[in-house]
């Protein structure tokens, strides 16, 4: 993480090296989100309020929550290898994420009631419910919360503070060059373009080094998860909240949890969530955990093994989920 201190240096790089370039290029690359995002979407309303949500692909259905940073595009993205081999995915924007709501509790535990309401609305009964990093949060209430509606769990990449320290602490430093970059659309639009490595670095925990021993079908999968954290503007509220409850101790009691459950990391995650991982597998009954020894936060050259493993865990493209 001390890596992260480059960060101060780089953003004053930034604003000279981009000055005149600038204004010209961040207006275009904010149009082209819009007409990125454009359509793709539908909103219903709930008792939260709004609640954004998309679904692609035909099979058996399963909602893929997503991380810090995302929004209903974030988990397309994050579940395309599993929508490749014959899965549904349902992907919802979280409280504070794009054009969902921001209530004033936008906890984990009251997102998942809402989204029980998202299957309401789409007719479907009980389903595998699966998150990734922050969404693993409101993924695991909804499996506590709504058993009768939860088939099967799966936990990626997920963050959690289960031993009272937060797994991925700042110094003052970091705080304030991380908290300048996700405070701004411009900033993080200019890192992004002239620090690419450092911010898959820093915001995605990953190590770019990594980027030199993946398909060119995985680098560009880490380039598209940076670019769609853009335009922070529309993330704000659900990236403060991100903030505090993956922070936070934990309230949520994993033990009580009666779905069968499948949790995924990497070793070396630098947002220490393998850590985070055994400790839910050991807490949480009926539990498959893997581990795998590179990756980084966002699984980088396991893609596909992940869609397999978690395509076999619910039972295959072909198969309803079991009860």
């Amino acid at each position: 993480m001390t890596t992260r201190r480059s960060f101060l240096t780089g953003m004053a790089g930034t604003a000279l090296v981009t000055g005149g370039y600038s204004a010209g290029a961040f207006r275009e690359a904010r149009a082209q989100v819009d007409i990125r995002l454009h359509g793709q979407s539908t909103i219903i309303d709930t008792s939260a309020g709004a609640l954004e949500y998309a679904i692609a692909g035909n099979g058996p259905p399963c909602m893929m929550i997503h991380g810090t940073g995302g929004g209903f595009d974030q988990g397309l993205l994050f579940a395309t290898a599993l929508r490749q081999r014959g899965h549904q995915i349902i992907a919802p924007s979280r409280f504070g994420y794009l054009r969902s709501a921001f209530p004033a509790d936008a906890s984990p535990a009251h997102q998942a009631d809402v989204l029980v309401e998202l299957l309401d609305h789409l007719g479907l009964d009980r389903i595998p419910i699966l998150g990734g990093s922050a969404g693993a949060l409101s993924a695991s209430e909804f499996a506590l919360r709504h058993p009768d509606r939860c088939s099967h769990l799966v936990l990626l990449v997920p963050a959690a503070n289960l031993t009272n320290q937060d797994p991925v602490e700042f110094t003052a430093l970091q705080r304030l060059a991380v908290g300048a970059v996700l405070g701004s659309d411009w900033w993080f639009w200019a890192l992004s373009q002239t620090m690419p490595r450092q911010m898959i670095r820093t915001l995605l925990a990953t190590d770019p080094s990594l980027l030199a021993s993946v398909s060119p079908k995985e680098r560009q999968r880490a380039e598209t998860i940076l670019a769609q954290i853009f335009p922070i503007s529309a993330k704000a509220n659900g990236l403060r909240t991100d903030g505090f409850w993956a922070g936070a101790p934990s309230t949520t009691a994993y033990e009580r949890i009666t779905a069968p459950t499948l949790i995924l990391s990497c070793e070396d995650d630098l947002f220490g969530t393998a850590a985070t991982a055994r400790l839910l597998a050991a807490g949480i009954a009926n539990t498959q955990l893997t581990i795998y020894p590179t990756g980084g936060h966002i699984w980088l050259g396991r893609d596909d093994a992940i869609a397999e493993a978690i395509s076999a865990f619910l039972g295959g493209p072909n198969q309803a989920p079991s009860p």
